[in-house]
C-alpha cells in the first residue's frame, strides 16, 4: 500500500488553504517519529455520514428526533458506549440498526478532505510514520481510506477491536505506541473531537485538535490541546 490515489469528487471538504500542502523540510528528524490520525472528521469528512446515521437509527428505533448538534456531540466514542449511556435498554439494537444504515450508505456519504494525501505524503518524507486509531471496526476504516483514496502505508491501524477501553481512555492510542515500540511522548495524535484531545492528554501525546469534523475551534480549545488548526497546510507545519 505505497501508491496514493487522488481522489477527483467534486464534492470534497476543503478547508481554507487545505490543499496548500508543501514537503516538510529535508535533512533533520521529524518533530514527532509517529504522527497518529483519529479517522472520522480528520483523515475522512464522514460527519454528514454519521449524523444521517444516528438520526435515522434513533428516528427508526424509538420514533424520537435527534438534532444535529447532539449527533455530532456523539461522534468520536463507540457505538457501544454511546448508545449504552443514552439508551440502555435498547443499546443493542440502535447499534445494529446504526451499522446496517450506516455501511448502505457508505460510499455515497464519506468524502474526502482537500489537503489530506499531500499532508500524509509530507509527514512520510520528512520521516514521520503515520497511523490510524479510531472507534470504529478496522474494516470499515479500510473500507473508508479507499473509498476517498487514502492508499497510503499506514505503520498501523487500530480499530474498536484492538482494545476493551476506547477513547477518551487513552489505551487504544497506547496499543498503537507498542505496536509500533515507540514511546508515547514521541507520539502526535490528531483528531477531531474532545474526545481525542482527551485520549492524547491521557496517553502523554501532544494533542492537535483539527476544525474541519465534529468538534468547534472553541469546544476544543476548551479542551486544552497543544494546538487546534483550521487547515491541512497549517496542520503539517505545527506537527514538523
Amino acid at each position: 500500500m505505497t501508491e496514493t490515489r487522488r481522489s477527483t469528487d467534486a464534492s470534497r471538504v476543503s478547508p481554507s488553504d487545505a490543499s496548500r500542502v508543501s514537503p516538510g523540510p529535508a535533512g533533520r528528524e521529524p518533530r514527532h517519529p509517529v504522527v497518529l490520525f483519529d479517522f472520522d472528521g480528520t483523515l475522512a469528512d464522514t460527519i454528514p455520514l454519521i449524523v444521517a446515521s444516528f438520526q435515522h437509527t434513533v428516528r427508526d428505533v424509538l420514533g424520537e428526533q435527534v438534532s444535529e448538534t447532539e449527533a455530532r456531540s456523539w461522534i468520536g466514542r463507540t457505538l457501544v458506549d454511546t448508545f449504552g449511556e443514552r439508551y440502555p435498554d435498547h443499546a443493542e439494537h440502535l447499534v445494529e440498526t446504526y451499522r446496517t444504515w450506516n455501511l448502505t450508505h457508505h460510499d455515497e456519504l464519506i468524502r474526502a478532505v482537500d489537503g489530506v494525501p499531500e499532508l500524509l505524503d509530507a509527514l512520510v518524507a520528512s520521516g514521520s510514520r503515520v497511523g490510524v486509531v479510531s472507534s470504529k471496526g478496522e474494516h470499515t476504516v479500510r473500507r473508508g481510506l479507499e473509498a476517498v483514496g487514502l492508499r497510503h502505508d499506514f505503520a498501523v491501524l487500530i480499530g474498536l477491536e484492538a482494545t476493551e477501553l476506547h477513547k477518551p481512555h487513552p489505551d487504544p492510542l497506547l496499543h498503537a505506541a507498542e505496536a509500533l515500540s515507540v514511546d508515547p511522548s514521541a507520539c502526535a495524535y490528531v483528531g477531531d473531537a474532545v474526545v481525542d484531545i482527551r485520549a492524547a492528554q491521557a496517553a502523554g501525546m501532544r494533542a492537535v485538535g483539527v476544525t474541519w469534523g465534529a468538534g468547534t475551534a472553541d469546544e476544543l480549545r476548551a479542551a486544552g490541546p497543544d494546538a487546534v488548526t483550521n487547515t491541512a497546510g497549517e496542520l503539517l507545519g505545527i506537527l514538523t
